[in-house]
């Protein structure tokens, strides 16, 4: 028996008796003893596996930017993190921009306005957009890590990914739901059509915030490991599987209001089953997705 049946074999008998996803966690644990993180390669995981709960937060980490590639390094750059967190924080606190009485995710959202030379003179000024993705990712990302100053520099850079890097791609994700849905199902595409739903569908939701406040942390977790290390056309395969999850629903209802409203607040029971049909459409789609977008 060469050595990939031999694997293969390991793998199905694994997944048979409730070990799934064991050998990928030690494939990912070789690639994180190496002295310099490959990045390319972990980017690769993460896209065809979903990355273990004990390891999300450093691979996260490493794939933002927010710790180097090499190991030795990552103790010094967290303290330099550290401190940057405490000094805005401080600032904040002297021009009495935030209290003890300020959410924590607002806390998180002053300092990024802060850093960015965007901060407004008094806290009651009025959200952008923006703020609120920021703020619905931070509470996301805030049921994910424990720690605070990690909280804030995983939001922060995956909001700037987001902003920077699929700056582009995002716009035309609205488009490929449409293209994906007539492929799997055009009978529902067609009903969204004549129920003027289409142009009305939670867009912002869905591809601006990533699902944030849509999907339960355990679930969306999954997705980002997907976004983080790469594509963001995941988020399109996401929606268009909870439309087919939730076909029967949907076709009852007419009118676009009204299937909106659904759409914005799924029963959360199902994510699971989303996520991971959502998965098995994009490889079906796209392959087997490498870092891209």
């Amino acid at each position: 028996m060469t050595e990939d049946s031999q694997r293969n074999f390991r793998s199905v008998y694994y997944e048979k008796v409730g070990f799934r996803g064991v050998e990928e966690k030690k494939s990912l644990e070789i690639l994180l003893k190496d002295d310099c993180l490959d990045i390319e390669k972990l980017c690769t995981f993460s896209q065809r596996f979903p990355l273990p709960s004990m390891y999300r937060a450093l691979v996260w980490k490493v794939l933002l930017g927010i710790l180097p590639p090499h190991h030795e390094s990552h103790a010094q750059v967290m303290m330099y993190r550290k401190e940057q967190y405490s000094d805005v924080l401080h600032a904040l606190e002297v021009i009495r921009f935030i209290s003890d009485a300020t959410p924590q995710v607002e806390v998180y959202l002053y300092m990024h306005r802060l850093e960015s030379g965007k901060l407004p003179r008094n806290p009651s000024f009025a959200l952008e957009p923006e703020d609120e993705v920021f703020l619905a990712i931070a509470k996301a990302m805030e049921e994910m890590v424990e720690d605070s100053i990690d909280c804030y520099w995983l939001t922060r850079c995956f909001v700037n990914q987001l902003n920077n890097k699929y700056r582009d791609f995002l716009p035309q994700l609205p488009k490929a739901f449409e293209q994906y849905l007539n492929l799997e199902d055009s009978r529902l595409l067609r009903h969204l059509k004549t129920s003027s739903a289409v142009s009305k569908l939670p867009y912002d939701l869905w591809f601006k915030r990533c699902f944030a406040g849509c999907l339960p942390e355990s679930s969306l977790q999954r997705v980002w490991d997907k976004v983080i290390s790469g594509s963001c056309k995941i988020l399109v395969f996401v929606a268009v599987e909870i439309l087919l999850t939730f076909k029967i629903k949907v076709m009852a209802l007419n009118g676009a209001e009204k299937i909106t409203k659904f759409l914005e607040n799924i029963p959360q029971d199902s994510s699971d089953a989303i996520v991971s049909k959502a998965i098995d459409l994009w490889h079906k789609h796209c392959g087997t997705p490498v870092h891209s977008a």
